[in-house]
């Protein structure tokens, strides 16, 4: 069976979720090589083993920290030619689209982005996407060369499927063409305990109808009792409400949860395109003929400040 590499999205070798996903998309299509680089391998191999992979090619060098994508595009490109990969999965985050479509280049082959999912061909792996705001789904596929493909967060259920996981070496040779941006300096992100945006099972998120920024708070409150991700639309973020990095839609980020709560957004195309691949909506608007209403699974037309507090309290009395 033919081998399909996976790049490995970790932080210090602490795996994330989406490429326990990609593994188990990659076995549908082949036997899964994990790529892992940076620091920390012997850390995440019994994960990444524990979900498919075969082996892991690990590589760590300064370059992969110090210098912006392309060191890690070498290093791809160097994990291709020892493998001769059916295919190349990677997880649909900025950094590591850019890092597909760099590979997709330099190996002289197409690449596909945001799949929501993927299946053997006999001709080669097909990805499914959702396109025009989500109003369409296509089936496609690369026609030449190795497939390049990013993968949403949330498009395949994790698996366990126990494998060798072997590591080994991966020599990689970064040239001075690849050390053309420096990293300078790094902050970290604020941890506020709640899940990353793109990979949170369970969204909320708050529009123009919240108001303001001193009412968030009744959206966090649902979030939190939820153990859910914090969302805003694009008219909450320009209003100053919500930081930029929780916006959801096509200028922001794009989710696929397995539930989204929209309360006080109206649900223009812009919106919807980040959105519309969650598994299961529910909106909240007291206008009842908002476009929000066309899309969702569960609509309730009326006051968020009366029914999202009201339901917040009823999770945590479930919960006890």
């Amino acid at each position: 069976m033919a081998e399909v590499l996976v790049y490995v999205d970790h932080v210090d070798g602490a795996v994330r979720k989406p490429t326990l996903e990609l593994l188990t998309l990659a076995r549908r299509i082949g036997e899964p090589v994990a790529v892992h680089l940076g620091p920390g391998a012997d850390t995440a191999a019994p994960v990444l083993a524990e979900h498919g992979a075969v082996k892991v090619l690990a590589a760590d060098a300064t370059e992969f920290a110090d210098y912006l994508v392309v060191p890690k595009v070498d290093a791809l490109q160097a994990a291709c030619e020892v493998v001769s990969p059916a295919a190349v999965l990677l997880p649909s985050s900025a950094e590591a689209k850019e890092i597909g479509a760099r590979l997709a280049l330099r190996l002289g082959s197409g690449i596909i982005t945001d799949a929501v999912d993927l299946e053997a061909g006999d001709e080669g792996p097909v990805a499914t996407q959702s396109v025009f705001a989500a109003s369409y789904s296509t089936k496609s596929r690369v026609s030449k060369g190795t497939p390049v493909i990013t993968v949403k967060p949330n498009s395949a259920a994790v698996e366990a499927a126990p494998a060798a996981g072997t590591v080994e070496q991966l020599s990689v040779s970064v040239g001075d063409a690849s050390k053309g941006t420096k990293v300078v300096s790094r902050t970290p992100r604020e941890n506020t305990g709640r899940p990353e945006l793109t990979e949170a099972a369970i969204v909320v998120s708050g529009g123009r109808g919240v108001g303001g920024a001193d009412n968030f708070p009744v959206i966090e409150a649902l979030a939190d009792s939820l153990g859910a991700a914090v969302g805003a639309s694009r008219a909450a973020v320009d209003a100053g409400w919500y930081p930029h990095s929780h916006q959801v839609g096509q200028t922001g980020k794009s989710v696929s949860p397995q539930l989204y709560i929209a309360a006080g957004i109206s649900g223009a195309i812009q919106h919807r395109a980040g959105m519309q691949t969650s598994k299961t909506i529910v909106a909240v608007n007291k206008d009842a003929e908002a476009p929000i209403f066309d899309l969702v699974d569960y609509g309730v037309v009326g006051d968020l400040f009366d029914v999202v507090p009201a339901l917040t309290e009823e999770v945590k009395a479930r919960k006890g």
